[in-house]
């Protein structure tokens, strides 16, 4: 790292740290959540580069921010699912901690695919692969075509697979 980047985070850190940490804690109501989540912001920063010379660094790092809040949202409410689903299970199907971290890891994969695609292309795909829905329920409850529907599981699919393929 240049030393002329190096004092150009510092500097951002030094001003904005505390008030990015106040902002986060409003939204979370957690000191520890929120403290993890300015650092993480910061460290998203730091790979960027360039962002400690931008002229509105509090609207960058809230930008920044925000995104990480919504993306731990997002992994609290699978896990509350997946919590749910597995508090079903008879006892000897317990699954182990290593086990339910790398479930969690591979929805919360499988929720960032699907949030690229449109809104009715992922919740096609949700309907059919968790509720067991067919195409023809499915074209009912969104208010599209079978034939839309299709179009929307291989869109989907086409995202999994490319996902699946990069990995």
């Amino acid at each position: 790292m240049h030393n002329e980047h190096r004092h150009a985070l510092g500097t951002l850190y030094a001003s904005h740290h505390r008030w990015l940490f106040g902002m986060l804690r409003k939204k979370l109501g957690c000191d520890h959540k929120a403290e993890d989540l300015a650092q993480d912001t910061f460290m998203k920063v730091l790979v960027s580069q360039g962002a400690p010379l931008l002229q509105e660094p509090r609207a960058f790092l809230s930008t920044v921010a925000n995104g990480l809040v919504v993306n731990h949202w997002r992994r609290l409410e699978i896990e509350r699912a997946y919590v749910a689903a597995i508090g079903h299970q008879a006892p000897q199907m317990a699954v182990s901690p290593e086990d339910r971290a790398l479930v969690l890891e591979a929805l919360c994969q499988i929720d960032a695919l699907l949030a690229r695609l449109p809104p009715k292309a992922s919740r096609a795909f949700l309907m059919a692969r968790l509720e067991g829905l067919g195409y023809a329920e499915i074209a009912e409850r969104l208010g599209v075509s079978d034939r839309m529907v299709k179009k929307y599981m291989a869109q989907a699919m086409h995202q999994l697979l490319l996902a699946d393929d990069g990995a």
